[in-house]
């Protein structure tokens, strides 16, 4: 019986032993989530999120920014009146159209094909979708754009769903 008290005392030590050894010290945490070390310098009241981004687009094109808001606002919100921009991104066309624009195809010609699809009215639809929600923007007569202040945050948005492998936790 004693031995088994030991045993188990010894596995419950080299459990601490391990987790602290994964653990990150100070300086290693604070260099991981420098942006949450600069947020929470700033903070007020219960809370905020942040997120920021410089993108550099293979069109030669470079946009910068940053949004935050507090917590509290948006836990108080009604999320539902907030629903149309998602549900424009929401077919697996309008993805592939926004990252085409993105990438540099600009002409409802290129888009059409691009895309793969059949009809001009099968890509007005989805065009349509998008401008209505605000992701596109017609720049002049069949080219479109995804407004500037709206390229991080779709980065953003897809960050959290394509696999990326820079991905950090918190507590």
């Amino acid at each position: 019986m004693a031995d088994e008290s030991l045993d188990e005392r010894v596995a419950a030590l080299e459990e601490r032993v391990t987790r602290l050894e994964s653990a990150p010290p100070e300086a290693d945490r604070d260099e991981v989530f420098w942006a949450l070390e600069g947020l929470r310098r700033r903070l007020t009241g219960q809370g905020q999120v942040l997120f920021t981004g410089a993108v550099d687009l293979p069109n030669g094109e470079h946009y910068e920014w940053q949004q935050g808001a507090a917590a509290h606002g948006l836990l108080d919100a009604d999320w539902s009146q907030h629903a149309a921009p998602y549900a424009a991104l929401g077919h697996p066309v309008r993805l592939t159209l926004l990252r085409a624009v993105l990438r540099g195809t600009r002409s409802a010609a290129e888009l059409q094909e691009t895309a793969g699809l059949n009809t001009t009215g099968q890509l007005y639809h989805h065009l349509k979708q998008l401008t209505a929600a605000g992701w596109l923007q017609a720049e002049g007569r069949g080219h479109y754009q995804v407004p500037p202040g709206r390229v991080v945050p779709l980065l953003v948005l897809l960050s959290t769903v394509v696999p990326t492998g820079n991905r950090t936790t918190g507590e």
